[in-house]
This record gives structure tokens, sequence and C-alpha cells, in this order.
């Protein structure tokens, strides 16, 4: 807010593809897909002519109960085919942060039903970030998103190293396995600086979870739908299974907001049984919301039409190609890329970062600061190698801009 105020708003008009254009008609390069969503590009006109004839027909209507909308079911059966364990249920919602505070209820009430009422514990990660409603504040592993808002879930932890399974193993041997309900876990570390995985701790802090019969919960609101490159999610590359999966950026490539949370069928059983007394009082107005389903299957067509999980491979390994070069700059710590189509060149701190920003806008990349001292490049999946080579130039073009100043 006092950025605003200080400096003015930086006002979008239009985009197309990889780019878009500022109130004063200048043309930047958007690496960041928006804010990691826009993964089939801007101005898809497909998506929103499906979303305008869905709204004309119905726009939307409850999902509570036994109500649903027909183009809800279909995208809900389709999600469910591509899902990492077979035969999940699919819950949606509003949004990421909706996904995330559906998982944590979720995941408490799971043992409630199976009788060890004692589960209410949460684990989480040093930099993780899981959204903004109360469960993913007090998740977060970004002191700086949970600071100044109380003890918001007293049952959470969330200072663990976000790279070490045996941290995982000292919390359990800490409190018990037989508190903690889960664990929460982005495949790659998004918001919180862009922090692939370490070679195999996605398998060995999966295997703990199983060990111990902890809930593991996949975060793939950044990694889903493609970003990853070459799969539709984190969870089928490395083989995670998880027992539940949040998305939703991706979900819509950003169009309409929505979110889905993926329920593997041993989860989903107790409130499916038929007969049974369960009823779980959790839902959302807009979730499943017919124009926003609708949005999301003109999505998912264009990715499978045009290939835009092999695109985003590519795009994946382009990146890690073309930015590590910029390593050698003196304004730069290190270049973090190498698992998907998403990377972050790392300044020497946060405010380095955060005055980078207004540079690189003068050389055309519109891109933001993530983590402490990162500047994040997650491009649409459509970003050419021409368009990408722009991008590298621009940010090398503001990091010898600021080398000359002293520094940003």
């Amino acid at each position: 807010m006092a950025d605003v105020q200080e400096r003015g708003q930086f006002v979008l008009t239009r985009g197309a593809g990889s780019q878009v254009w500022d109130a004063e008609g200048k043309r930047y390069l958007d690496a960041t897909a928006g804010l990691w969503f826009a993964n089939v590009g801007h101005g898809r006109t497909e998506i929103a002519e499906a979303v305008a004839h869905q709204l004309g027909t119905l726009a939307h209507y409850s999902g509570f109960g036994n109500y649903t909308a027909d183009v809800t079911v279909a995208l809900a059966e389709r999600l469910a085919a591509i899902a990492p364990v077979p035969d999940s249920k699919i819950f949606f919602t509003s949004g990421g942060s909706d996904s995330i505070e559906t998982a944590a209820k979720l995941a408490r009430r799971y043992w409630i039903e199976r009788g060890q009422p004692e589960r209410t514990l949460l684990v989480a990660r040093d930099k993780a970030y899981h959204g903004m409603h109360v469960a993913g504040t007090a998740l977060a592993g970004i002191p700086g998103n949970h600071d100044g808002y109380g003890d918001l879930m007293p049952d959470a932890v969330t200072s663990i190293p976000w790279d070490q399974g045996k941290a995982l193993l000292e919390v359990i041997e800490q409190h018990g396995a037989h508190r903690i309900a889960a664990f929460f876990c982005e495949p790659v570390i998004g918001a919180g600086g862009v922090y692939p995985p370490p070679e195999g701790y996605l398998a060995e802090v999966r295997q703990i979870c199983r060990d111990h019969d902890i809930l593991f919960v996949a975060d793939e609101v950044i990694t889903g739908f493609g970003r990853i490159g070459g799969e539709w999610f984190a969870s089928t590359k490395f083989g995670l299974q998880p027992d539940l999966m949040t998305t939703a950026k991706g979900l819509t490539s950003g169009y309409v907001p929505m979110g889905a949370v993926f329920v593997a069928p041993h989860v989903a059983e107790p409130f499916f049984t038929p007969g049974g007394s369960t009823w779980w009082r959790h839902g959302y107005t807009y979730g499943g919301h017919a124009g926003a389903a609708a949005a999301a299957m003109a999505n998912l067509d264009i990715i499978e039409r045009e290939n835009l999980l092999g695109a985003a491979d590519h795009l994946a390994h382009q990146l890690h190609h073309r930015l590590a070069p910029l390593a050698e700059h003196s304004e730069v710590v290190e270049v973090r890329s190498g698992t998907g189509a998403v990377a972050a060149v790392q300044l020497a701190d946060a405010p380095t970062a955060l005055g980078l920003v207004p540079v690189l806008r003068r050389h055309g990349i519109a891109t933001r600061a993530v983590g402490a001292g990162g500047i994040q490049v997650s491009p649409a999946f459509v970003m050419t190698d021409a368009e990408l080579d722009e991008v590298v130039h621009g940010i090398t073009a503001a990091l010898d801009d600021a080398a000359q100043a002293g520094g940003c």
C-alpha cells in the first residue's frame, strides 16, 4: 500500500500470449504468467467464449447436497481421469487458499471419522506458502506472511527445514505420530523463493508419511496443470500418490477463479459410505461454479490440443539453459531452475530484488520479487524461445543498470 502511495499503480490494460500492455500502451513480456497462472497465455478468446456461452445458459447454481451443474460434473470426471491417484474425488473451491483451507479441515475431520480425534497437528515447512486464509496463514513458512496475526491455529508446526527429511522425523518424534494429521508439501517451493526439491527429498518425506500413517498433502496450486513440465502434476512426475492434492491457478489459466482438491479414495470413503451418518459441513457458494467449469474445460482443451505439457517441458529446459549464465553476474547470488517451467534469479537480499522490479519494467519485463531476494521467472507455456531470449536480455540489462548504480 505504501508503494502505491509513493509510486502509483502499474496498470495493465491488455494481454496476448506472453505479452501485456500498460495504460500508456507500453509492451512488456510477462515473465510470471500473471501470478503463476496464465499457463495457456493471455487473450484466449476460446475460453472467454466458452464462459460467455455457459453464463448465458446457466451461470451457476448451488453445489450443496446433491445439486450440481452438468458442466461441473463433466469437469470433475475429466480431472479424476488425470488424477495422480486413480478414482480420486474432486472437491471444487474458489481458488488456492480455499483449497488449502479445505484440505486442512478435511485432514482433521478424516481422523475423527477414523476414530483418532487426537490427530489435529498440521505440519509444513520453512519457506512454504500455502495461501492467505486462516489455515494457510498459520502454515506459512514465510515469517512476513504469518507475523502480526496472533496464534491463528495452535496445532500447526511450520519451522522445519524445507530440504531435510530428517526434520520431519524429528517433529514426529517430538509430538508423536498419533498427534499428526497431515504434512503439507509444495513439490517445488514457489512464493518462498522457487526452490526445487533436493534429489530424493520428495520420495523420502512421502515414505515417512506412509510409515507413520500421516496424510501427505501435495500443494500443487502452482505446479499443477503442467507447470512442472511433461506431466499434468508434479505428484505424477515424482510418484507421490498424495492423499490430498490442492490445485487452482492453471486449472483455468487464471481466466476466472477456481480451485479443486483431489481426494484419494481412502480419504473420501468415510464421507461416501451409503447409509452413513457422516455429514461434512463444508463448501463454498461458488465451488464448482458452472462458468468457471466451462473456462477450465476450454483451458484443458487448449493444453491437450496444443501439447502444452510438452511445451512446458521444453520451456523448463530452456529456462535452465538460458538463465544459468546469469549466475556469473556481480549482482546475482545464484540461479534456481531445473524442475519445471519455473525459476528464480537470486539477488543479495529482499530490498535488492524489490528495487530491481521497476528497473526490469523499464527494460520491458513484467515480473516480481519472491522469497528473500529472488526474481520470479515462470512464463506462460506459449512463450517462444525468442521471447525468452528477450526476457533474459531484459534481466541482464536491468542487472547491469543496478551494478552501475552501485546496487538497487
